[in-house]
């Protein structure tokens, strides 16, 4: 009887978090005004970001290339968007170039929990590569993920395929919004903090999300490419 009870208590839990679910998403879907202007401001602030980017992005090309030749400049990944829609994920190429297949053999070194990997002294990461994940500049090729529309400069980071297979409906719910290439867990402590961390702050900026709320975290994002926290 205590076994059933429990088993009762399970499904209601799961049901009223698919309830909360629904609801949550029918708010947002509501929010024409925000989402518009939001979106506005991403095609701008990106096809700016790439233009006056330029002459960096050819600097940093053939710095990758003298590195390590046998790989290209551009990574791309497949990641999940808003209500898991698929789309190719572009940053400067930071690994190896056979950095997908060896990371089968580094999951057991994975030094944060949860449904992500990250390692500190990852061997796949070129010299290169550990200065520009250092200043997130690896990152900026995502600014053309943001001007045709798979991101937007913030939000909740897009999970990897393999990933999504270890989250609950509660996770779930960081995927009810577009994905960003900066949002709250990367301007809280980034890689000293854990997935379920991670998850909370990204819950905790879907609900507070707004023009202002967006605009500080770019700051915020900037000082920390400036002045950089212990992303690698």
């Amino acid at each position: 009887m205590e076994i059933q009870k429990q088993t009762i208590e399970e499904a209601a839990e799961v049901e009223n978090t698919r309830q909360a679910l629904l609801f949550t998403q029918a708010a947002i879907n509501q929010r024409y005004v925000y989402r518009g202007l939001k979106r506005l401001f991403d095609i701008v602030a990106s096809l700016a970001g790439l233009i006056i980017l330029s002459p960096l992005f050819l600097v940093l090309a053939i710095w990758i290339k003298a590195d390590d030749s046998k790989g290209g400049v551009f990574y791309s990944q497949t990641r999940l968007g808003r209500t898991q829609k698929t789309f190719k994920m572009y940053k400067f190429r930071s690994m190896c170039s056979d950095a997908d297949e060896k990371l089968k053999t580094l999951l057991k070194y994975n030094e944060v929990e949860g449904a992500m990997f990250k390692m500190k002294e990852d061997p796949r990461i070129t010299k290169v590569g550990k200065f520009i994940r250092k200043y997130s500049i690896d990152e900026l090729p995502q600014l053309w993920n943001v001007l045709i529309g798979d991101m937007s400069l913030v939000g909740p980071r897009p999970p990897l395929e393999r990933e999504i297979k270890e989250y609950t409906d509660y996770d779930w719910q960081r995927l009810m919004v577009k994905p960003g290439c900066t949002g709250l867990w990367q301007v809280s402590g980034r890689n000293s903090i854990g997935f379920h961390e991670m998850v909370e702050l990204d819950l905790k900026y879907i609900r507070k999300s707004g023009f202002i709320y967006d605009f500080g975290i770019i700051f915020r994002t900037v000082k920390i490419m400036v002045m950089p926290n212990d992303a690698y």
